[in-house]
Parts: structure tokens; sequence; C-alpha cells
């Protein structure tokens, strides 16, 4: 049977795995920390986030030589590659293709630094030069941390040098593994702020509007067509039989997406990680913005019109339209709470212990907190939680709210319960607009991210919002599971990716037919 690997370049990890094409079974996976970081502790403090490029792509090439070990003589059957990874960050390479800057990740929060004396941000600027279009037509708005903002920001630095190329880390390793130039694809573009959802190319109207020089910007092809073949140093570098195709990548929301989704048209994606994400595909670019027409002269009634429905725009900006692989779009809704508010709840309850009770106890807390909340009943006695610690995309400044606070509910149980029903709730409120905007409901509902697959109480809780069953693929490597398909499209191994989808089992069932 013929094998295809896909490999993701994440925050966190990097993963690559082995996939029998036609049976959906994983062969062979890896997995490595991607210990990549470089940003200063100072800089850290400043919103820095910085990461050495090329140590990332030593670490692909290291997690794809120990699967192709795994794999021992079938190894020779493998057909292609696929790649996946963060979407958003950008790192510049020269002419030799070596990078000239780090790889600044989504992470990032330069963009939010002011310009001297003009009383706004770069992130402002990039938005008010861009112009209220730009969002209708991208898809998403500027955000920082995004490949268009940090350009600018690197411009308006004076740090961008003549003939480099813009790369998103998922270019940068087909770069290394084919030593071809940088190609790029309609979802990683899309994640820039600077691509267009119906063009599927760069906005060359507002990258000038940004005053960006066009040549900046890769080649864009669709993801699984060909990249190039494995160069001779990346072969020895991967163990991998030397002029072995490499495909154009796509981002990892997507790749997650193709990795989960059997059956795309009525499945709606849950994805929590640190973060989290609902995602739904369709076959049209849904406007999900309002065009706002400036003419540049208002009086001071239409200026404030102006300024309210500019704020209007930034909320509506959470739900995003992005490019689906070979056609189609994912409607997003991006930067929900996740396992991080899980978290600072479980490091609330570890102070009190340490502080209150004089007790070190963190093992298996997770666990006694899951219990908690399963103890307490739905809706947990009226108790309310927002648990947007930390803003979300749309409104950054926004922060947690615990509400109807009662003698009877202020527990502990009380308090677990009601933040997974704000966890869960906030999930719904984003597939409810996603529903808004295409007019159907979806009748499967399917989870990802060890967020979610770690916390049987949130599981349980999110199928209850939904109205649901929640069911969840087999396989955990869902990002790099997804490249791997594109690959063995890229191969003619499958015609298409909806059939190339139906390999995906879920846990507890039997493999959905072809």
């Amino acid at each position: 049977m013929p094998i295809t690997l896909g490999i993701d370049v994440g925050t966190t990890t990097i993963t690559a795995l082995a996939l029998d094409a036609r049976s959906g079974d994983i062969l062979a996976c890896a997995t490595a920390p991607n210990d990549a970081e470089m940003t200063w502790d100072t800089d850290k403090a400043r919103g820095r986030s910085e990461w050495d490029a090329f140590r990332m792509a030593q670490i692909a090439c290291r997690v794809l030589k120990t699967v192709g070990s795994q794999l021992g003589p079938r190894k020779s059957e493998v057909a292609g590659i696929g790649m996946t990874g963060q979407q958003h960050g950008v790192v510049l390479v020269d002419a030799r293709r070596q990078p000239v800057t780090p790889f600044i990740n989504w992470q990032d929060r330069r963009g939010h630094d002011p310009v001297p004396n003009a009383g706004e941000t770069y992130l402002d600027r990039a938005v008010r030069l861009a112009g209220p279009e730009a969002v209708t037509r991208a898809g998403c708005a500027l955000s920082a941390g995004f490949l268009g903002t940090t350009l600018f920001w690197l411009k308006e630095q004076g740090y961008l040098l003549p003939e480099t190329t813009a790369c998103f880390v998922t270019d940068y390793l087909g770069t290394v593994l084919t030593g071809q130039r940088p190609v790029t694809d309609p979802t990683m573009g899309a994640s820039s702020g600077l691509f267009g959802l119906v063009e599927r190319g760069w906005l060359t109207d507002v990258i000038a509007a940004l005053g960006l020089p066009p040549s900046l910007f890769p080649e864009v092809r669709e993801s699984g067509d060909r990249f190039g073949e494995l160069c001779p140093e990346a072969a020895r570098a991967t163990g991998l039989p030397d002029g072995l195709p490499v495909f154009v990548g796509l981002g990892d929301n997507q790749a997650s997406f193709l990795g989960s989704v059997a059956y795309r048209d009525d499945t709606v994606l849950v994805n929590v990680g640190t973060g989290g994400q609902v995602a739904r595909y369709t076959v049209y670019p849904h406007v999900t913005a309002k065009r706002i027409q400036h003419e540049g002269h208002e009086g001071h009634e239409e200026k404030e019109e102006h300024e309210a429905v500019s704020r209007d725009l930034r909320v509506q900006s959470s739900l995003e339209t992005r490019p689906f692989p070979r056609g189609g779009y994912l409607l997003v809704h991006a930067g929900l709470c996740g396992g991080r508010s899980y978290a600072i709840l479980q490091r609330f309850f570890q102070d009190v212990g340490r502080q209150v009770l004089r007790q070190e106890h963190t093992e298996r807390l997770y666990e006694a907190m899951n219990a908690l909340a399963l103890s307490a009943p739905r809706g947990a006695d009226g108790l309310r939680c927002e648990p947007f610690f930390a803003g979300s995309r749309a409104e950054p400044g926004r922060r947690a709210v615990f509400t109807g606070v009662s003698a009877e509910n202020f527990t502990p149980a009380h308090m677990v319960r009601a933040l997974l029903e704000g966890m869960a709730s906030a999930f719904r409120d984003g597939y409810e607009q996603i529903r808004a905007v295409t007019g159907s409901a979806c009748t499967r509902l399917v989870g990802a991210g060890n967020g979610l697959r770690e916390n049987p109480a949130l599981a349980q809780v999110m199928s209850a919002e939904f109205g649901l069953p929640l069911a969840f693929p087999a396989h955990r490597e869902e990002a790099a599971y997804g490249a791997a398909l594109v690959a063995a499209c890229g191969a003619g191994l499958w015609p298409d990716l909806v059939t190339a989808g139906r390999v995906i089992r879920y846990e507890h069932q039997k493999r959905i037919g072809r």
C-alpha cells in the first residue's frame, strides 16, 4: 500500500507521521519539542516572540528521519511529503534561501507598539492605510502577529532588506527540503491579512498602500501541488530517498479540519488547545463583515458613524473566512477561550492550597477539578462565567467575569462547572455566528485538541451545549494527518480531498465507508 508522510511544525511540538493512504492507519509517528525559541526575557516582557527558523527545520528533518526509521523496509513505499504548520508568523530569507531575520510568530505583539508622536499603534496605522474594504476582501482583519502587520512594523523600522522573501514557517521548511524558492498556498497566505479570498492571491493594492514591495511576497500555488523534490542535503538529514516529491503545504487550522472531519458538508469542528476555534466548511466565500464607504471628508456626525461602524467591524472580524485547500472555504471563529482559561482556575486553586492552607498539592489537580465540575448541577445553580481572562481577538481588552454569585453557589465545584459551561457557551456562540451566515445547521460535532480530549468534563459539557454527540478522531495528530492526506492527493493516490477524508475513523467506530 502507498504511504505518505505528514509533518506539522507547531509552536510547542513538531510532529511527523506515516499514513497508509488506503486504510488510513498511522504506521509510524514521532514528535519532538520545538525548542527553537530565541526570545530574550527582556524582549518577552515587551511582547516579542522570536524563533530560530533553521533550528525548527532541523527538528523537522530529525522527526522525519525517525519516522522513516520506524518504517524500516517500507520506507521505499513513501510517495511524498505533505507539510503544515503554524499560521500568521513570518521569517525573511535571502536569495540564497537563508534566514535573515528570526521567525516572528503569531504570538508576537510588536504591532501594538505605539508609533512615536502619532497617537496610534503600528497596527492602527496599518489598518488605516489598508482601508476599510481590506477586511472583507481578506476575510480577516489585520492583527498583531500577522505576517502583514509584522512586515509593516519591519518596514517602518527600516529592517526590510532588499531581495528578500517573506515566508511562513511551512514555506521555509519546503525551501529547506527542496532547495527551491519559497512557495506558499492560499490557506497560509490568507493568514497574513493581505491575501484575497476570491482572487486566491495577494492583494497588491493593499500591499502597495502599506508601502511594502511586491517582490517580498512568495509565489502562490495550491496545497498539494508539487513544491519540488527532496534535495540531496535534505535527503541525508531525513534519511529519505533523494528526489522524493514534496508538496506545497497548508495552514494548520485547515490541516486539522482535513485530518478530523470525514464529512465536511454537515460537520462543525471544535478545536480546544491553549486557545480555541470552531470551524465549518462552506462552498461560498460568505461576507462576514460590513463594507464601509469612506470618502475622507466626513462631517462630525459622519465621522462618529464611521467610528461606530469600525468598532462593529472589529467585533465581527472574530468570524473569519479562510480558504480551504483546493477550493471552498472555512468559516472560523478563532481566539476562543481554551485550555489557558482552565489552567488559570487550576492555578488559583493551587495558590489557595499553598498560600491559605500552607499545603503543596499539585498532583491530579485537574482530575479533581473535573470530578467537582461533574458533581455540580447543569447551570451551576445560577453561577455564570465569561472566561475571557486574556481577552479575545475581537476584544483584546475584555476580561473574565463571574456573575450570579450567591452563598449557595460560591463553591469550588460551582466555579469549575461555570467556567467549563462558559467555555462551551463561547464555542456555541461562535458556531451560531457561523450558522447565521450559512443559513443551515450541522448534524455532526467533532472535537480535536488536547484541551478537549484530555478533559472529559469539558467534552460532556460541550456536547450538551451543542445538543450533539461529540466524536473524536481515533488519531491525535490531526494536523499532520491532514497534511498526509493532502500529499496523498498530490501523489494521485486519491482523486480529491473529499474521497481521501473517508479513511478517517472515530473512537469506538469502524472506518467510514468510501
